[in-house]
């Protein structure tokens, strides 16, 4: 069973770094992906086979080639993903939430799913979602009041997007929302979805503070779902890939900048 679990997680890893490869280059040999993970073309074969059906790439000639939904990589496979570094960030937003009773609200996102399980021992939270993931991972705590908005699921993300979903929100208070995004630029924070980024903006108009959780390599991105200006942000919590100037940049938009650093093992 342990040695089933360790391959399932490193089938999991190897799928997420196919489809960040083909993010970045668009096509690759699939002799290629064998030789770069290690493994024998028959195995790559089963794990493409297996992103072509949920529609991430499509398969020609023995090259996989990304496809419009891949583009945005599921946080299925987000998860699986730098996971110290990730954890590091996640604590120390966490760190940012005071005692005593609190109304937090989530945004979807892997950054955002990490930071809810950190809380997650907290007794005195109301926390309002339109992430389904992050409600069901909080729904069983029964000390933490789970507030879910109503609306239409989205699968890369597995948010609930739309109307219904901005009409719950607008009518929340929210003390402090934890936002995940896919690029943060000098012209605010946005996400692959334009439908998704309204929804968020819903949420995020109604928090007194708003912190961004994001990994260094979304700084500096745009993309067309636009959720708020930097004179939104309050803080962003990132990793230590985020260089001197795009700090710089973020701090003289108002914005406060922590750098979460991994422990090193031993």
């Amino acid at each position: 069973m342990a040695a089933r679990s360790a391959d399932s997680t490193h089938r999991g890893e190897r799928m997420a770094a196919i489809l960040a490869l083909l993010r970045d280059q668009q096509s690759v040999a699939v002799a290629d992906l064998a030789q770069r993970f290690g493994v024998s073309q028959a195995t790559l074969r089963r794990d493409l086979t297996l992103l072509e059906d949920q529609g991430l790439l499509v398969r020609r000639y023995g090259v996989a080639i990304a496809t419009e939904s891949g583009a945005e990589v599921p946080v299925a496979y987000r998860d699986r993903r730098s996971k110290a570094q990730k954890r590091a960030v996640a604590e120390t937003a966490a760190s940012l939430l005071s005692f005593g009773p609190q109304s937090v609200g989530f945004t979807g996102g892997s950054t955002t799913a990490e930071i809810a399980r950190v809380l997650s021992t907290r007794v005195d939270l109301v926390v309002v979602t339109n992430a389904l993931n992050i409600a069901m991972e909080l729904a069983v705590k029964p000390r933490i009041r789970v507030v879910v908005s109503g609306g239409v699921a989205r699968s890369q993300s597995t948010e609930l997007v739309g109307p219904w979903a901005e009409a719950a929100l607008s009518q929340a208070t929210i003390g402090t929302a934890y936002v995940g995004v896919d690029g943060i630029d000098a012209d605010g924070i946005t996400t692959h979805d334009i439908v998704e980024a309204r929804t968020n903006a819903a949420l995020i108009e109604r928090a007194e503070r708003v912190i961004v959780a994001a990994d260094s390599s979304k700084i500096g991105q745009r993309y067309s779902g636009v959720m708020a200006t930097l004179a939104s942000v309050d803080t962003l919590v990132t990793d230590p890939g985020i260089t001197a100037d795009s700090a710089a940049m973020l701090s003289d938009a108002g914005v406060r900048v922590i750098v979460a650093r991994a422990e090193k093992a031993g």
